[in-house]
Order: structure tokens, then sequence, then C-alpha cells
């Protein structure tokens, strides 16, 4: 099964078009250093749910720390999902993977994303625009804001794309409220998650033969004046916000306990957030979370390259 558009209007081919190139290194691997996995110093307050018998493996590549090219993460996307039919073709065991990590500043669009939401020439944009395959509408990415990344086969667990779209939007909400005590939220017939009018979390998925890929990116401690370059998702009655900003607004909370966080600073505040977005995917999914090395990393450089212009 593969999830296809219905319509397409927009003229972006799927590469940058525009003159801001990021060319990536050789090899990104060697800038994942031991620092990506460090303990933090704030400490993050555990669950109270009942621990649990995780059901499948997961692989997970920790590079939040990094600011990775768009295209190379990309196609670190593509060539895990072809792993996976691989696999599949093969009869053999088809776990899941995550890739957790932020961007250098782009603009992404899903396959039928309409140039009428982006307030500039496209010839003339800001920071590279790529086409993608995922659903939606355009998005900014960019340092202070977690991308999460799940490739996962569906087999393993529920063949429903309703279910993992609002799973994904779960792992999201438990882990504002959990450690932020952000009563973030859904809203009825959109995708993503908020906290009142502000969406912190958007969400875009693609579907292959029952594995999915692309995922989610929350708004930490973002620069959001990107977003306003564009309509994000195409919502013109709706604000984009972040983690840092709310907790500004919260920093005086005397009714939680959790939101007691000595004012962290911004690379604190993202490893928290960072680690409280695995433990929940792990928990939501039921999922035994394995890091991975740098020699898997070069591996999947070695096999796939970064889209490009010319791709």
């Amino acid at each position: 099964m593969t999830l296809t558009a219905t319509h397409c209007v927009a003229s972006i081919p799927t590469y940058p078009i525009c003159k801001h190139q990021h060319k990536p290194p050789r090899s990104l691997s060697w800038r994942i250093l031991s620092r990506s996995n460090r303990v933090s110093n704030v400490k993050i307050p555990q669950s109270t749910s009942l621990t649990f018998e995780p059901r499948n493996e997961c692989e997970c590549f920790n590079l939040y720390e990094q600011q990775v090219p768009y295209g190379q993460a990309w196609a670190w996307q593509k060539s895990i999902v072809n792993e996976k039919k691989t696999l599949i073709q093969r009869n053999e065991d088809c776990s899941d993977s995550l890739f957790v990590l932020q961007h250098c500043p782009v603009y992404t669009l899903g396959t039928a994303s309409s140039e009428q939401f982006l307030n500039f020439d496209v010839k003339d944009s800001p920071f590279d625009i790529y086409r993608t395959e995922r659903g939606g509408e355009v998005t900014y990415h960019g340092p202070g804001q977690i991308v999460m990344y799940p490739i996962m086969n569906l087999r393993n667990h529920k063949m429903d794309l309703h279910w993992y779209l609002r799973s994904l939007e779960e792992v999201i909400i438990r882990a504002l409220s959990k450690v932020f005590c952000i009563k973030a939220s859904r809203l009825k017939g959109l995708t993503g998650v908020w906290h009142g009018n502000q969406k912190l979390a958007a969400i875009g998925i693609r579907v292959s033969q029952w594995i999915m890929y692309h995922g989610l990116a929350l708004n930490v401690t973002t620069d959001l004046t990107p977003f306003r370059s564009i309509v994000p998702c195409g919502l013109r009655d709706y604000q984009v916000g972040s983690v840092r900003g709310l907790l500004k607004e919260f920093q005086s909370s005397a009714d939680c306990e959790r939101a007691r966080v000595p004012d962290p600073d911004d690379g604190q505040l993202l490893d928290i957030t960072c680690k409280s977005l695995i433990k929940e995917f792990s928990e939501v999914f039921q999922v035994r979370i394995n890091y991975e090395t740098i020699s898997r990393l070069e591996l999947l450089e070695r096999t796939c390259r970064p889209f490009g212009r010319g791709t």
C-alpha cells in the first residue's frame, strides 16, 4: 500500500530550487560524538505508568544535538525504508527505526502542497525548499526544533493510519504533560498538537507497503520568525508556539511540581524534551529502544546520497 495524493497544484520539484544551498559534509557520522547520548544534569520526572513488556525492537539514531541537512535525513529514511521492504519480501523480521535530530533551516512541502501558502517568491526563498512525498502543507524546520522520524512496520503494530497519527500525537502530549505540565491537546479535524490556539507540533507522514516514514516536529526553543513567511500547514487562523514560549508563561506556576525546573537554558531544554519524547515513544508504541552506533550510520551513508539539486 502506498499513500498517494489526489491533486497537486504546486510546481516545486523534490529538491531545493533556491540559491541557499547547504552542501552536506562528505560524512556526518564523524560529528556524532558521545555527547549525543550524554546524561542531562536536569532530572526528568519518572513516569508513574505501569512498566510494560516491549513487543518490538526499535533502533534509534539519537542525533538531537546535530543540525542535519534535510536532504541527508531524507536520504537516510529512504535507505532504511528500502531495507525494510527487502526484509519483508524475504519474510524476515523487520523491526522499527527512529531518527531524532534538528534540521538546518528549511521549508518543506507535502506532495499536494500549494504555493499559495508561501508568502514569498519561490525563486527568492529565505531558505531551501523541498517538496517531499509526505502529506500536509508547507512547514518550517530549523534549529531548536526536535524532529522525530519513525520508520515503522505497521505489521508489527496496527495497520491503521488514523491510529498511527493519533499515537504520534499522544507521544508529544504525554511528553509535554509529564515533564513540563503543558496541557497540550488535539483539535478536532486537525492533525498535530496544540496549546489553545498555538500549534506546538506538526505531523506529516508517508506510508508505503505499510512502512511509515517522515514524522513529527516539535518547536522547543525554535525561533518562530521563519513561520511568518508561510502559512504553516495551510492554517491561516492559528498561531505557532513553542515549549520555550509557554514555559516563560508558566515559570511561576505553583500547581505542578514537575514544572519547577530551575530555568533550563536552551541546551538543557532540548535535552529534557528529547529524552522525554523518546521515553514516551517507547511506551506508546511498546518498543524497546536500542541506540545505534556510528558504524551503522556510516553504513547508511555508503548506501545512499543526500537529495539535492539535480536529484
